[in-house]
């Protein structure tokens, strides 16, 4: 009690936003100006890995508050989870992941399944070769070398997330906070409205974002009108029942996969990724990435490019 009040009494001095003078803003602001015409690359946020999406968004921003959205099944814990590895192993940062529909342990399998390139039905199976068993320990290995925290607490509320949240802030200094999936969230009080509820929950989290000013990837899911419209590839408005989403969100982006459902077809692991709505920069109608589904990963469309996204 006393020791976790002190604690939050730190938290609450070092989170503190007040009123300054706008001479300490500007100071605040042209240091980062400098630092950053110091940088050769253009990513000066949490990289995600893709490097055309990185080209477009410099990264994932602090206190940014992203939502990828899609149908189910169209890969978004996929894209999260590609995510988060990248920052925590490539990057060295520190990632919480909250999971809502999936258990901690199905989350380690995919990212495994990520690490090892051993298909997610045979680790679920434990169906492996004796090759792949010293692939499987290597990759444990790695992984285990990462910083990621995983919840797996289902109908969690915003007031929980931000408490868990804080905490781990204070002590590892979090660099990136993913959600998989916002409408899966409770609201902290009874309400039988569920716009007004996923408004207070997309809310919050762009509060939490500001408050630890780290970003906030969040998955959303997308209602069955996308699929009912000849052209099926989602658009803002799409977002529009599910309360404030669009209002909240700092950027917004879709999973489309035109050829997900036609097995025959060699263009099935194309993704687009479509940028609908970046407030402080352009958007895109579509960066081409690849969705290996039987691996849960998202991969550059093509590594041997040396241009940027064609079409942009």
């Amino acid at each position: 009690g006393e020791a976790e009040k002190g604690v939050f009494g730190l938290s609450e001095r070092r989170l503190q936003h007040d009123l300054q003078p706008i001479n300490k803003v500007l100071t605040t602001y042209i240091d980062r100006v400098d630092e950053l015409s110091k940088r050769t690359d253009e990513i000066f946020g949490v990289p995600t890995g893709l490097i055309d999406l990185d080209r477009l968004l410099g990264g994932l921003q602090k206190s940014d508050f992203l939502i990828i959205a899609g149908r189910p099944g169209m890969g978004k814990t996929g894209f999260l989870l590609s995510v988060a590895k990248n920052a925590a192993q490539k990057h060295k940062k520190h990632v919480a992941v909250f999971s809502l529909e999936m258990s901690a342990e199905q989350l380690v399998q995919r990212l495994i399944a990520q690490e090892t390139g051993i298909d997610t039905q045979r680790l679920r199976t434990g169906k492996l070769k004796d090759d792949e068993w010293r692939i499987l320990t290597n990759a444990i290995e790695v992984l285990s070398g990462t910083q990621i925290w995983l919840d797996d607490t289902p109908a969690i509320t915003p007031l929980q997330l931000r408490t868990k949240c804080r905490r781990l802030h204070l002590e590892h200094e979090l660099d990136l906070i993913v959600v998989d999936y916002l409408q899966l969230m409770s609201g902290d009080t009874r309400n039988d409205n569920r716009v007004q509820e996923v408004s207070y929950i997309s809310r919050n989290l762009k509060v939490l974002a500001r408050e630890l000013n780290v970003p906030v990837l969040a998955a959303a899911q997308l209602s069955r009108a996308v699929e009912q419209r000849a052209d099926k590839s989602p658009i803002l408005s799409d977002l529009r029942e599910s309360g404030s989403l669009e209002q909240d969100a700092d950027i917004v982006m879709f999973i489309h996969r035109p050829d997900a459902l036609d097995k025959d077809n060699p263009r099935q692991d194309l993704a687009h990724l479509i940028v609908a709505k970046h407030r402080n920069g352009p958007t895109h109608g579509g960066i081409e990435v690849l969705f290996r589904s039987n691996l849960a990963r998202f991969e550059n469309a093509a590594t041997d490019r040396t241009t940027g996204s064609g079409g942009r």
